[in-house]
């Protein structure tokens, strides 16, 4: 039962560690990988990791970051057009 308790434990500390989306550095993208990630999500929507299989040296966490980083703007935008053609 200790055991049990102690792995519940390690677990749990992970989450301390996440980093705010506000502390995040922009993340440079040549032309080729930028326009190759576009080609990628509109196939394959938001599996970064089968992304980041196409650019080599990049990580799934890299793509999604930037991903976001890039197009944050862009959703909010039309998050607040959707909220007021509800209305």
């Amino acid at each position: 039962m200790d055991k049990r308790r102690r792995k519940q434990a390690k677990t749990s500390s992970c989450y301390s560690e996440e980093v705010s989306s506000i502390e995040w550095e922009f993340i440079k993208m040549s032309e080729q990988e930028e326009d190759l990630i576009h080609r990628m999500y509109k196939l394959v929507g938001d599996r970064w990791a089968l992304i980041a299989g196409r650019i080599p040296g990049r990580k799934p966490e890299e793509i999604e970051r930037f991903w976001i980083m890039r197009h944050e703007e862009v959703f909010a935008s039309k998050r607040r057009e959707q909220k007021r053609h509800n209305s």
